[in-house]
């Protein structure tokens, strides 16, 4: 039930009101009554004459006893006056001579007067009673209070209609008033109040009202200029942000989101805005945000603002970090939270395979060990049990997996000194000698699997600037994956040509061939394709530590040329800088 509020001012207007009509009927009553007192006084007057005028007449007749005329002259003054209801008739002895009445029902005796009838003679006759029936004085009395009360209720009327005329008109000057304080807290900054038909005073607060409704919109203007510049600088640092940016109210309904998260969230532009965080779902139809949402409002603002809530989830094989962050004003008014999403899929597949790298690696280590071990081991203890051509071949066994050993490490190495950003020395160097002794080199591999390597080499390739240790060990590294996955007895070709102002080193094996969708992860850093025909181990450095020689060191180009079940071949592209007596150094 709504109760109704009286404010002092209609309390006071009340008040007046009823403090007038008190006054106005104490005054009318007052009145009415000295009135009703006057007249009563008046008609007592009257009454009085009228007996003593009789008592006169009647005084000779009485003493001469002529009763007729007596009689007559009384009927005749009863019958001309209707407020006379009779005339009574005594001698001195009180004895009654005559009355006539003229009383009715509605005509009936409520004022006597009674006068000695005395001679000329100053002999006392006897009396007149005259009985009055005050309809006269009634009649002039309802009158009377009826115009007393017909004035007094005008006006009243008038007085109350003036106060409340009065009323209305400052009520008005006051409600405009209001409704423009109402648009100014409204932020209608501007708004001017008309001041036609207000008092002075008045019309003197209306523009001084005016005055700071115009200076506020001058102020608003500035300021909103500002906020918005403010604003456009805060969106378009959120949405070159190179991680996804989630802003929500403390409603959780979100207010921005940059490019990129709706990017990693796959979301249409704005699809998300005005929509609560709980709501979205991942590909699988979770409410991947709502338990975090719910932690992070369980736990205080000072818990969180010292250390963001972190969680992961999964969106289409993305792996998305999520960290959330309360959002506070400068006066450290709790606003909402931030969400700030990074794509962690790439750094969840290298952790994959660094693990897959170490796992290699330590098969890779052990089984080389596990035969230097044995080999030495049974040299040590049965070796002059052996001919010479035994002993030969152990030691050329262990030789082999020394060799083997000391190309991992040396991987493990450049991949540590490349993610280093070491410095690689560049001198002039001729590319025949280093394909020559790659060749060389392998030449031991080739024999145990009865492969041949062919080398064609065009002539005429000046020496140039580049790291002779680096692009030994790139191609050292596609010979050796050639003779690894190339079948027994089949051929390997090498190829160097100048094409414009490039060096190009080809190396083509007849092997199992690598799928498209292969092409450029293969030379990620521990990737390995792991299937029915990629059986061989290793350390997936290899590729690696090629691209990274040629392209980052070397400015070149490594490329693939690929199809499953008709062999690979892996080209090496090297610019050919020259830098007369001076020594070229690059670092990365």
């Amino acid at each position: 039930m709504n109760q109704v509020s009286l404010t002092t001012q209609n309390r006071l207007i009340i008040s007046g009101l009823v403090l007038s009509t008190v006054l106005t009927v104490a005054i009318a009553v007052f009145a009415i009554f000295n009135i009703q007192k006057n007249l009563n006084e008046g008609y007592q007057n009257f009454g009085q004459i009228v007996s003593r005028a009789l008592a006169i007449e009647s005084a000779e007749l009485q003493q001469s006893e002529n009763y007729d005329t007596l009689k007559e002259h009384a009927d005749t003054i009863v019958k001309s006056h209707n407020d006379i209801t009779f005339i009574e008739f005594r001698n001195k002895d009180g004895k009654l001579i005559y009355k006539t009445d003229n009383s009715s029902g509605k005509n009936v005796s409520s004022i006597t007067v009674n006068s000695p009838m005395v001679t000329q003679s100053g002999k006392n006759t006897g009396s007149v009673t005259v009985g009055l029936s005050g309809n006269i004085i009634n009649r002039i009395s309802s009158t009377t209070r009826a115009s007393l009360l017909f004035v007094f209720t005008v006006a009243w009327i008038v007085f109350a209609f003036v106060i409340l005329i009065n009323t209305y008109l400052i009520t008005r000057e006051l409600r405009i008033l209001h409704n423009g304080v109402k648009k100014i807290s409204s932020g209608e900054f501007g708004f001017e109040i008309k001041d036609k038909e207000v008092s002075s005073e008045v019309k003197e607060l209306f523009g001084s009202f005016n005055n700071m409704s115009n200076r506020l919109h001058l102020y608003e203007e500035q300021n909103i200029e500002q906020l918005t510049l403010e604003r456009n600088k805060l969106e378009a640092v959120l949405m070159s942000i190179a991680n996804g940016v989630v802003v929500c109210d403390n409603n959780d309904n979100v207010v921005l989101v940059n490019d990129h998260a709706n990017k990693l969230l796959e979301l249409e532009e704005n699809q998300m805005l005005d929509m609560k965080i709980q709501q979205y779902t991942d590909t699988e139809g979770n409410f991947c945000f709502k338990d975090k949402i719910e932690e992070f409002k369980d736990t205080p603002l000072e818990v969180m603002e010292n250390k963001p809530l972190e969680f992961n989830i999964q969106v289409d094989k993305k792996t998305i970090k999520s960290i959330i962050s309360p959002m506070f004003t400068r006066n450290k008014d709790y606003v909402g939270y931030i969400i700030v999403l990074i794509d962690m899929t790439k750094e969840a597949e290298m952790d994959k395979m660094r693990s897959t790298f170490i796992s290699n690696v330590s098969h890779e280590l052990r089984t080389p060990v596990t035969v230097l071990r044995s080999y030495i081991d049974t040299l040590y203890n049965y070796g002059n049990d052996f001919d010479y051509d035994t002993q030969k071949e152990f030691i050329g066994t262990i030789n082999q997996e020394i060799i083997r050993l000391n190309g991992m490490v040396n991987d493990i190495l450049d991949f540590s000194r490349m993610e280093a950003n070491a410095q690689m020395e560049k001198s002039l160097n001729s590319i025949y000698e280093v394909v020559d002794t790659c060749v060389s080199r392998v030449n031991a591999l080739t024999k145990e699997h009865g492969l041949s390597i062919s080398v064609n080499k065009e002539e005429n390739i000046p020496e140039f600037l580049f790291n002779y240790d680096g692009i030994e060990r790139a191609l050292t590294n596609l010979l050796s994956n050639a003779i690894k996955y190339s079948p027994d007895n089949a051929e390997i070709k090498v190829e160097l040509h100048k094409v414009n102002n490039d060096v190009e080193i080809s190396v083509t094996d007849l092997g199992c061939g690598i799928a498209p969708e292969f092409h450029k992860k293969i030379f990620d850093r521990f990737y390995r394709v792991e299937n029915n025909t990629h059986t061989v181990k290793g350390t997936g450095l290899g590729l690696h530590l090629v691209k990274q020689t040629i392209e980052k060191y070397h400015n070149g180009k490594v490329t693939v040329h690929s199809q499953v079940g008709k062999g690979s071949t892996f080209v090496i592209s090297l610019p050919i800088v020259f830098i007369e007596d001076e020594v070229y150094t690059s670092k990365v």
